[in-house]
């Protein structure tokens, strides 16, 4: 199958993905919230810990 052939799905060809979370503990899935979680969960800052300019220092 060419890329060509890959883009050219339709939207009934594809499979709908899921998004879960951890929200309070436990894990939901992003369509069970209701307005004002969703709002909160797209405000939400994502970062990579490998990038996080953060040090711990020991304290002696």
């Amino acid at each position: 199958m060419t890329d060509n052939e890959i883009l050219a799905l339709n939207e009934a060809e594809r499979t709908p993905c899921e998004c879960w979370t951890r929200v309070m503990g436990y894990f939901r899935p992003y369509s069970h919230f209701n307005k004002g979680k969703k709002s909160e969960f797209d405000e939400r800052q994502w970062f990579t810990e490998a990038k996080c300019s953060c040090e711990l220092k020991q304290v002696a």
